[in-house]
C-alpha cells in the first residue's frame, strides 16, 4: 500500500489527511491552537505550536499506514510572516493575516501598486508586515534569514530546505501576478531580497524529509515534499476546482468566494487575483472575493451571547419572533477586504430595543455574515466574473438551516462538495504528485462528488441585504475619519 499525506496549517488547528493510490482518504486527524492578540488588531501564533500540532496530528494516524507515506504536500493560511534563522528557528511569533498592525505601512507603496500586483493593498500581507517589522523591529529583521510563509516555514522545519512557490507568493503584495518576486519593489520598500526564499513550482519537490523530522513523525526519511501552496487554491484542487469559471463558496474563520481562471484576470479593487497551484493545463489564477469576518465572528457572537453550538442554531433559526432585518450585524471584528478593503471597519449590532433575545441576535449574526458573502458574489458580477450557481465547502456551513439562509440571501443554488479537508487533501495530491505517482491528467477522475442542497425559495432578505449595505458605507466612511489603529 502506498499513501500520501497532506498537512494543511491553519489558523485555528492543523489537519491531516492520508490518500491511498487511488486519491481516497485512508486516514485523517486535527489539532487545534489559539492564535494570540497582545495588543487590539494584532494576531500573533508561537510558531512551536504549530510543530506540537504536526506532531499531534502524526501520532493520531496509525503507524503502520504513517510507514507506508511515499510523498507529503503543505498547504497552509496565506499572507503571514515567520521570521527565522537558517534553520528554522522562529525569532518572534508569527504575524497572521488577521493582524491589522501594519494599517500604516501601506504609505511607501507606488501609486501602481494595483496594477503592478494585481491585488489592493492589504495590512494583513507579508509586504506591509514586513514594512511594520522595519520600522518598528529593526533588529530582529536584522537578525533573520528567512521571512516565510506559514507553510513555507513548515518545509523548512522538515526538510531543512528553504523555499517559496508562486500562490503564496503572488499574496504577499511582493510578487507579481505571475508569482515571481518584484525585486524593484522590495528594494523600494528597503526590504532585504535576501529574506525572500527561492521560488519553485507548487508541485515540485522542494526537498527531502529529513531524518530527525521523519522519526518524530514517524514517517519514512527521504520521501519527497512538494512545495506546496496557501490553503484557499490548494482547497480548489483538492475538491475539484479545475475548470474555467468554476466557482466555489468556503467557510471558516473567514469566507472565500473562488472563480477560476485561465487567462490572467483584470485587476479589480476590490477584489484579489492570485496563481494557483493547478500544474499543466489546469487554470493558472483564480479570481478571490474574500470576507475576513466569517466563522470568527459567530464564533464572537455565539461566545458573547453564552450559547452553546447547538443552541445557537437551535435560537437562532427557530420560530422568528422579529422581521429579518429588525436587527442588523455587522460581522466585522477586524475590518474588512471585499468589498469595503478597509482595516479599520468594526463591527456592531444595530437595532436592539429591552426585549431582544439572544436567539434574534444571533440570528442576525447568521444574516449578517451572509449578507457580507452575497456582497462577495455583487463584487464578482461587477468584475464581470459570470457563475450561476456556488459549490460549498469548509467546515463552517453545515447546518441545513444555515445553508438555506445562504441560498435565500445569495439568490443561488448550492452545491455541496463531499470533500471535507479539502486544503488537505489537494496537499497529499501535490505529494503524490512529487512522487511520481500522479500526472496532470489524473485529478479529474479524482475529483470528489458534489450535490444540489437546494435552490432560493424566498426574495424576503433583499431588503435586508440593501440596509445592511446602507449601514456598511455609513460605517466605512465613519471608521475612515477615525485614527488608524
Amino acid at each position: 500500500m502506498t499513501l500520501f499525506l497532506g498537512l494543511d496549517l491553519g489558523t485555528g488547528s492543523t489537519k491531516a489527511l492520508l490518500i491511498d493510490g487511488n486519491g481516497d482518504v485512508a486516514a485523517q486527524a486535527s489539532a487545534a491552537y489559539q492564535p494570540s492578540s497582545p495588543q487590539p488588531g494584532w494576531s500573533e501564533m508561537d510558531v512551536e505550536a504549530w510543530w506540537q500540532a504536526v506532531l499531534a496530528c502524526a501520532a493520531q494516524l496509525p503507524p503502520e499506514l504513517r510507514r507506508a507515506v511515499a510523498g507529503i504536500g503543505l498547504s497552509g493560511q496565506m499572507h503571514g510572516v515567520v521570521l527565522s534563522d537558517a534553520a528554522g528557528q522562529a525569532l518572534r511569533p508569527a504575524i497572521l493575516w488577521l493582524d491589522n498592525r501594519a494599517a500604516k505601512a501601506l504609505g511607501p507603496y507606488p501609486a501602481d501598486s494595483l496594477a503592478r500586483l494585481g491585488n489592493p493593498l492589504s495590512p494583513g500581507m507579508a509586504g506591509p508586515v514586513l514594512c511594520w517589522l522595519k520600522a518598528h523591529e529593526p533588529g530582529t529583521l536584522a537578525a533573520a534569514r528567512w521571512a516565510l510563509q506559514p507553510k513555507d516555514w513548515l518545509r523548512l522545519r522538515l526538510t531543512g530546505s528553504a523555499g517559496a512557490e508562486p500562490s503564496d507568493a503572488s499574496g504577499t503584495l511582493l510578487a507579481d501576478r505571475h508569482g515571481r518576486w518584484d525585486l524593484d519593489l522590495v528594494d523600494r520598500l528597503g526590504i532585504p531580497p535576501s529574506l525572500l526564499a527561492p521560488l519553485g513550482d507548487s508541485a515540485g519537490t522542494a526537498g527531502l524529509l529529513c531524518a530527525s523530522a521523519a522519526a518524530a513523525l514517524g514517517l519514512p526519511a527521504g520521501i519527497p515534499v512538494a512545495a506546496g501552496g496557501g490553503d484557499t487554491p490548494m482547497a480548489a484542487l483538492g475538491s475539484g476546482l479545475l475548470a474555467h469559471n468554476m466557482a466555489q463558496l468556503t467557510t471558516g474563520s473567514g469566507a472565500q468566494i473562488v472563480v477560476m481562471q485561465s487567462r490572467l484576470p483584470p485587476v479589480s479593487p476590490v477584489l484579489n487575483s492570485f496563481r494557483a497551484v493547478n500544474p499543466g493545463h489546469l487554470p493558472g489564477w483564480y479570481v478571490m472575493a474574500a470576507m475576513q469576518n466569517a466563522g470568527v465572528a459567530l464564533e464572537w457572537a455565539r461566545n458573547t451571547l453564552g450559547l452553546s453550538w447547538a443552541e445557537a442554531y437551535a435560537r437562532a433559526f427557530e420560530a422568528r419572533p422579529v422581521q429579518d432585518g429588525g436587527i442588523l450585524f455587522l460581522p466585522y471584528l477586524s475590518g474588512e477586504r471585499t468589498p469595503w478593503m478597509n482595516p479599520r471597519l468594526r463591527g456592531a449590532w444595530i437595532g436592539m430595543d429591552p426585549g431582544s433575545t439572544p436567539g434574534q441576535l444571533m440570528r442576525a449574526a447568521f444574516l449578517g455574515v451572509a449578507y457580507s458573502v452575497r456582497a462577495g458574489v455583487d463584487a464578482l458580477r461587477a468584475h464581470g466574473i459570470p457563475f450561476d450557481s456556488l459549490r460549498l465547502a469548509g467546515g463552517g456551513s453545515v447546518h441545513a438551516a444555515w445553508r438555506q439562509l445562504l441560498m435565500d440571501v445569495l439568490q443561488l443554488p448550492l452545491d455541496a462538495v463531499a470533500c471535507p479537508n479539502a486544503s488537505a487533501r489537494g496537499a497529499a495530491m501535490l505529494g503524490g504528485m512529487a512522487a511520481a505517482h500522479w500526472g496532470v491528467a489524473d485529478f479529474s477522475a479524482m475529483a470528489p462528488p458534489s450535490a444540489r442542497l437546494g435552490e432560493p425559495q424566498s426574495l424576503r432578505h433583499e431588503d435586508g441585504y440593501h440596509h445592511f449595505c446602507q449601514l456598511g458605507r455609513l460605517m466605512a466612511g465613519w471608521f475612515d475619519s477615525k485614527e488608524q489603529p
